[in-house]
């Protein structure tokens, strides 16, 4: 029923203009809905009047990073709680820039900078991202353009590193590894096509 290698390859967002400097992009909304999650528990901010003052980039926005293959086992949600694998393909480092629009005077740049760090700590992006509560993917930290783990990052993980990683996937641990060479060995002996 799965095929990792195309489960992987199909779970993040593709850009697919060529002259973008990443394969992989991020939906802005995501981190507007993390700095929405973190109104709630910062004093003196409100999330529907969050929602209304700010304003994240509409348009996918590139993400820096190299996937690799992410597989676990999760639960489905029928009455046996049954079993099944789910492949993704994850980033263990990322970077990404990012435009936020605010109402002033109202808000802030520090107050909107301290909402987005918070968001970064406490809610994540993605999946299985800390606000979920049983993961703690997804995490960021708002750093300066002069970073020097952002210039690398942003540097050699861009387009060209996201494409061969697509290509030619790799485990991103030994579990994965694990359950990526059972998949191989179950996939020859029932005689199925691997494309």
């Amino acid at each position: 029923k799965h095929d990792p290698t195309q489960e992987f390859r199909n779970s993040p967002y593709i850009i697919d203009n060529k002259a973008a400097p990443s394969l992989l992009g991020i939906l802005p909304t995501a981190f507007k809905g993390a700095m929405l999650t973190a109104a709630l528990d910062m004093p003196g901010t409100k999330r529907t009047q969050m929602g209304r003052l700010l304003t994240v980039d509409w348009d996918m926005q590139p993400v820096y990073g190299v996937p690799r293959v992410f597989m676990s086992i999760t639960r489905s949600a029928d009455m046996n709680k049954t079993p099944d694998v789910r492949t993704r393909a994850i980033l263990p480092e990322w970077a990404c820039r990012l435009t936020v629009t605010f109402n002033k005077p109202i808000l802030r740049e520090q107050s909107v900078a301290n909402l987005l760090a918070a968001a970064g700590m406490q809610s994540g992006v993605g999946d299985w991202r800390q606000e979920k509560g049983s993961g703690s993917f997804g995490a960021f930290k708002l750093v300066s353009n002069d970073d020097k783990d952002f210039l690398r990052i942003v540097k050699t993980m861009g387009r060209t590193a996201q494409q061969e990683a697509i290509d030619n996937p790799i485990a991103y641990n030994a579990e994965t590894e694990e359950m990526l060479a059972w998949f191989d060995v179950e996939i020859k002996r029932r005689g199925f096509k691997v494309a």
